[in-house]
């Protein structure tokens, strides 16, 4: 074989090498994979942008006429707890389990949930702890007057409306159910940290509502004051006897404060859902 016939052999199979690793990268293609959408939010009342995770439910349409459910998730940030929560509600609202409305999903990624979550506290220790705190009554302000609106406005929405929160979530929609209840309809509130300002806000008077509601309560094995309270709250509900509310209460004594939300959700909504 001569130089020349060598040569075109070479090329040849250069060729055919790299046509080969050209098919070959064409059948391993990839893409992103996403399950919802990223919204910046400016908040006039925060004075900051705020990141929300949006899932919608499959088939969802802006030129839709059909509407759906909204879930409002505390510690909603993509590396917290929106996209196992968004799976739940995924695989809750299949046809074939049916256990919860198609829903959407928005998270709230925090900046400071010790600020956003604590209502201003007494306790020395506290505000050690805690330098940032006290500032939840804003941030139910741009819940209710900002980031409302704006998921009414931007996305097809019943007025069906559920927060979720927990550990300080928890103890910020106990305050919103407290103080100001008809911002949602629907409360699962997980392990809430209760014991915030000497366990102030249990000895709280909740303002009444006549609109219904369905408040759900859980705690893992996570201590005497963590347990104690949460179950003083469920009893401090139970004494209001509002007919309007449907009450509930789980202790999953296998969890901790670590892994009750998951399990809790999932309870929350067989119980709150497949009762309506």
């Amino acid at each position: 074989m001569n130089l020349t016939t060598r040569l075109l052999a070479f090329l040849f199979l250069a060729s055919f090498s790299q046509v080969m690793a050209q098919n070959k990268a064409s059948e391993n293609k990839t893409s992103p994979l996403a399950i919802g959408e990223k919204v910046e939010l400016q908040s006039t009342l925060l004075n900051e942008t705020r990141i929300l995770n949006i899932y919608l439910p499959q088939g969802y349409s802006s030129d839709s006429s059909k509407t759906y459910p909204v879930i409002y998730l505390l510690d909603g940030s993509i590396d917290e707890d929106f996209i196992h929560i968004s799976g739940l509600v995924q695989f809750g609202s299949f046809s074939w389990i049916n256990m919860i409305p198609e829903s959407i999903v928005v998270g709230i990624s925090n900046i400071d949930r010790r600020r956003d979550f604590t209502f201003p506290t007494n306790n020395i220790q506290d505000k050690e702890d805690f330098p940032t705190t006290g500032k939840s009554e804003a941030f139910i302000n741009f819940l209710e007057k900002e980031l409302q609106p704006f998921i009414e406005k931007k996305y097809k929405v019943s007025s069906t409306k559920t927060i979720i929160g927990q550990s300080l979530g928890g103890l910020l929609a106990t305050e919103i159910l407290f103080k100001r209840p008809a911002v949602f309809d629907n409360y699962i509130i997980v392990s809430p940290s209760l014991w915030w300002d000497d366990e102030s806000l249990l000895k709280y008077t909740p303002k009444a509502y006549s609109s219904k509601k369905s408040i759900y309560i859980a705690v893992g094995k996570e201590g005497d004051t963590m347990e104690r309270t949460a179950k003083e709250l469920h009893i401090k509900l139970q004494l209001q006897e509002n007919k309007n509310t449907r009450l509930y209460f789980q202790f999953f004594e296998k969890q901790d404060h670590g892994d009750a939300l998951h399990l809790a959700v999932y309870d929350a909504f067989e119980k709150i859902f497949r009762e309506e």
